[in-house]
């Protein structure tokens, strides 16, 4: 069985999606320490002007520690709808947003309060509307060097370059900026929509499951 450890994260990433579409379990890192500047609390999407990053403000307590799955959003700004129209405008020409604008819009009017269980949601959401199935799993612990799992935490690094060239495909604003990688599976899943699996499937991923 391939068994893959990852961070739940914000509208994952094409690359974090494509491993999931190849793994037959999935066990979601819950008991980590919280770090900024990652997937966490931010995904790309495509916009007129290239990459627009959207952020979902969080409630830090400075000079401690938290696990992520304590950490939560700012409650007091409008930031998901902020999101959502952002979506709305990006892709309101691209072949499949309304397609699936109905199924999503939910995510972006229910109160978010801890983010590690908005985006296992999401994820969730996400692969049924995807047609991905695989098993699911939490950790217990924090373990640095786990055993029986590919440990794919890394991916949550906003930071990190990445070493995935994923295949081209029509994006809706691709005339204006060329094509744009990686960017939130919301992208492929607005331009290809029910090939996204197939395509997903295809990819040639920089380590191997």
């Amino acid at each position: 069985m391939k068994t893959i450890l990852l961070h739940p994260t914000y509208f994952p990433s094409i690359e974090q999606m494509a491993y999931m579409a190849k793994a037959d379990k999935v066990v979601w890192e819950f008991q980590d320490n919280y770090q900024k500047q990652t997937y966490r609390n931010r995904a790309y999407i495509a916009h007129s002007n290239g990459k627009l990053l959207l952020n979902i403000p969080m409630q830090h307590k400075r000079g401690e520690r938290q696990k992520t799955k304590d950490v939560l959003a700012v409650a007091d700004f409008p930031w998901q709808s902020q999101h959502f129209k952002s979506l709305q405008i990006a892709y309101r020409t691209s072949p499949y947003f309304e397609f699936y604008e109905d199924d999503l819009e939910p995510l972006f009017l229910k109160p978010v309060n801890n983010i590690i269980d908005h985006n296992t949601h999401i994820t969730s959401v996400l692969c049924e509307l995807i047609g991905m199935e695989f098993d699911a799993a939490k950790t217990d612990v924090f373990e640095k060097n786990p055993d029986a799992v590919i440990d794919l935490r890394f991916l949550v690094d906003a930071k990190r370059k990445s070493d995935f060239t994923p295949t081209p495909y029509i994006q809706v604003l691709e005339d204006a900026h060329g094509f744009l990688p990686n960017l939130s599976i919301l992208d492929l899943l607005f331009n290809e929509g029910p090939n996204t699996l197939n395509y997903l499937e295809q990819q040639t991923l920089p380590v191997t499951i």
